[in-house]
């Protein structure tokens, strides 16, 4: 398997959020309410704050196999799924790695869904409060402090 990482271009967006949204249903809706992923929905499809992140593939071959997205100058995760048929073969990491290689600044944040805690967990991210419910979207506040 020979995986690469790649900057995603406004063409290559739908295939994306296809990916996003096949993942989420699979291992992240079964933790919310009808509202929290009609609101998860709804985000991924709303121009304005996609106009707002910078994309990241990860490509076994041509297939799309993992996203990462950035936004607020790469010192926020706004999204971050891999196909689950390559969950556990690193590519979570690849993709966060290559976010860091970006990231301008020492650190980055993200609020994780349950389902994601213990991953962003074994990347070095801690909690820094507990979790929340908004708009019916659960998720923990968790900060990465870079070396």
């Amino acid at each position: 398997m020979d995986i690469q990482i790649k900057t995603l271009e406004l063409f290559q967006r739908d295939d994306a959020l296809e990916l996003v949204w096949k993942v989420f249903l699979k291992y992240e809706a079964p933790d919310y309410t009808k509202e929290g992923a009609d609101e998860f929905f709804k985000s991924i499809h709303d121009d304005e704050w996609l106009n707002q992140i910078k994309m990241y593939g990860a490509f076994d071959g041509d297939r799309l196999v993992g996203v990462i997205a950035t936004r607020q100058e790469g010192t926020h995760i706004a999204l971050f799924f891999v196909d689950g048929e390559y969950h556990r073969k690193g590519i979570g990491r690849l993709l966060f790695q290559r976010v860091l290689e970006d990231n301008k600044v020492n650190y980055m944040t993200v609020n994780s869904s349950p389902y994601a805690v213990p991953v962003y967990e074994k990347l070095g991210f801690e909690a820094t409060d507990k979790e929340q419910v908004k708009n019916g979207l659960r998720f923990t506040p968790m900060k990465y402090q870079v070396e």
